[in-house]
């Protein structure tokens, strides 16, 4: 008899410490998730085409000395067909060049491309004002 009690004693005790880690990892993921999808959006100044905002808690240095950064663009007029676009750029400070690397509507369903071309901006007034701002930050 005290066999048996002592058995289920360990077999409580053991599912408890299970419990209560599980709970913990749980805990640690939800914060991780949360911390990732917070923004610090800063804007450009507006085109007639609509506004582009830059995040400032995405700023990443790449190995090749360029900078990553989450970007939005708004368009001016929205429908169902035109919404808010998200990019994943990387910007050649020195240059003065960009090259997405991801273009989606939501992060959710990010796809990178660290392969795409590196481009001029061809002065769009939205694209500049992001290059300029992220590397005066960057610097």
């Amino acid at each position: 008899m005290i066999n048996s009690k002592s058995k289920v004693n360990s077999i409580f005790f053991r599912n408890f410490i299970n419990l209560v880690l599980l709970i913990i990892v749980v805990f640690c993921i939800s914060i991780k998730k949360s911390e990732a999808l917070t923004h610090e959006w800063f804007g450009v100044p507006k085109s007639e085409y609509g506004e582009q905002l830059w995040d400032r808690q995405s700023i990443k240095r790449n190995e090749d000395g360029s900078v990553r950064v989450l970007s939005k663009f708004i368009p001016k007029t929205k429908s169902e067909i035109t919404k808010d676009i998200l990019y994943t750029m990387d910007i050649n400070c020195f240059e003065k060049s960009f090259r997405d690397v991801d273009v989606s509507i939501d992060e959710a369903n990010s796809k990178f491309n660290d392969l795409s071309n590196w481009q001029d901006p061809n002065g769009d007034k939205l694209i500049l004002g992001v290059i300029s701002q992220v590397c005066r930050v960057e610097n």
